[in-house]
């Protein structure tokens, strides 16, 4: 089957009803999807919670709407004109809220399958299930920070070092997310672990051709760290999603790989929970205010991590998770940790240095906007990657430079060193007062290395 036919042989998506199963200390959630003529679905999440945390009509609001983000990765693989939801209610406002994710968080998935990306491919939702009253007497403690082994969760953990009832939050855990939590000294009992399966019926579609393609995976986690902070009695939801985030993969548009790692999501997502599921809870990121250049010297002077935290998507599907030395996201954080800790301590990580691999050469253009896109990759800004090049090559002084760093020199203009990213501040933030100062003393008063 062609993809003209897939697109357009199945109307009907359908989001029947829910299932939660109630343990001391954990919610399993089972979700009942179908596309009629092709496919039924039962995904599965499993949430920690607190002993004394009961199934409300509050919790089970939170769950419907969990449903809601995770239906995303089974609609897609055939596109169905109409969503069909039995087993909850939303207003009009709201369901132009997720079609406004399925127009943003599906960009990358809509140009790389080269779907045109109009109000046509938008479904239509409808929904017949049962209105829920939401309980607005909350009364969470405490900072939940969401952990993805890379080096911004790492930098995270340890700007909130001092706190000492911090959570981790992670979902389908490995081995480097659980020790980069442990290294900054989270207990086990307060690493909060998700588990969540994908239906096998959905793998075994794109193995027959249906569509496949990038999902808005920090959307789901938005929604699922609610949840779960909810579930544990939590006030602070606390991400690593830094100002890069917002700049688009392909230029002249909007088609952004981190779409729902962006201050617009951030902002929508708040609107959205404060006005629907009136829980009083705080969902942000901690290094909003900050440039990819700033996390990369505030990461280098944490050594203790630097074993540890991983971020290659390649490289995540070998046992152990490593790092593939040869992808865009390697050649990303290695370019913006050589100002602070190139060569010998990169090749300690990395196991080669990346800068002298021509075969990396088109990814490196690609990554400093020379190429023809950024990478569908969650990288760093054309800014942020020059500057952090520029500032090695100067760092270099004369020395002999590897294959990348010689072909930039000879190519383009040292001509950003003036900027002085590292004094950058963001001012579009979420942050309290106190969560600013920590941040700020961070960048502003210890400067070594910079």
């Amino acid at each position: 089957m062609n993809k003209t036919e897939i697109l357009t042989k199945y109307e009907n998506f359908i989001y029947d009803h829910f299932e939660i199963q109630e343990e001391p200390t954990k919610l399993k959630i089972i979700y009942f999807f179908e596309i009629p003529g092709l496919s039924k679905f039962t995904p599965q999440i499993e949430i920690p919670k607190k002993e004394n945390k009961n199934i409300t009509e509050t919790v089970e609001e939170l769950v419907f709407q969990l449903g809601l983000i995770e239906l995303i990765s089974y609609w897609k693989c055939c596109c169905p004109k109409n969503i069909q939801i039995h087993c909850g209610h939303l207003r009009e406002e709201q369901k132009a809220w997720f079609q406004k994710i399925y127009m943003y968080g599906l960009g990358e998935f809509f140009y790389t399958n080269e779907i045109e990306m109009n109000d046509s491919i938008l479904p239509n939702i409808i929904t017949t299930g049962p209105k829920r009253t939401v309980d607005k007497a909350y009364d969470g403690k405490g900072a939940m920070i969401a952990i993805g082994g890379g080096k911004d969760s790492c930098v995270s953990l340890n700007l909130l070092k001092n706190d000492q009832n911090k959570k981790a939050f992670i979902i389908n855990p490995k081995p480097v997310m659980l020790e980069c939590a442990k290294i900054a000294g989270i207990k086990e009992e307060n690493i909060l672990k998700v588990k969540r399966e994908i239906d096998p019926n959905l793998i075994e579609l794109n193995k027959q051709g249906y569509l496949n393609g990038h999902t808005p995976f920090s959307a789901m986690v938005a929604f699922t760290s609610f949840l779960t902070a909810y579930l544990n009695d939590i006030q602070d939801i606390v991400l690593s999603n830094e100002a890069s985030a917002n700049e688009s993969n392909i230029k002249g548009t909007k088609i952004n790989h981190q779409y729902s790692k962006t201050f617009e999501f951030e902002q929508d997502f708040t609107e959205y929970t404060s006005k629907y599921l009136k829980v009083n809870m705080k969902y942000f990121s901690l290094l909003r205010p900050l440039n990819e250049y700033q996390i990369g010297m505030l990461f280098s002077k944490e050594p203790k991590f630097h074993p540890i935290f991983k971020s290659c998507n390649v490289g995540s599907k070998k046992n152990p998770w490593e790092w593939c030395a040869s992808c865009s996201k390697c050649l990303f954080v290695f370019s913006m940790l050589s100002p602070f800790l190139y060569k010998e301590q990169l090749i300690y990580i990395f196991s080669k240095d990346l800068f002298e691999d021509k075969e990396l050469l088109e990814t490196f253009l690609d990554l400093l906007g020379y190429g023809k896109n950024k990478p569908f990759d969650c990288v760093g800004t054309y800014e942020e990657i020059n500057y952090a090049i520029q500032k090695t090559i100067q760092k270099l002084n004369g020395q002999p430079l590897p294959y990348l760093l010689e072909y930039y020199n000879q190519n383009y203009a040292l001509n950003l060193l003036e900027k002085e990213l590292e004094k950058n501040w963001n001012s579009d933030h979420n942050l309290n007062s106190d969560y600013e100062k920590i941040v700020k003393e961070a960048i502003f008063h210890d400067r070594t290395n910079s």
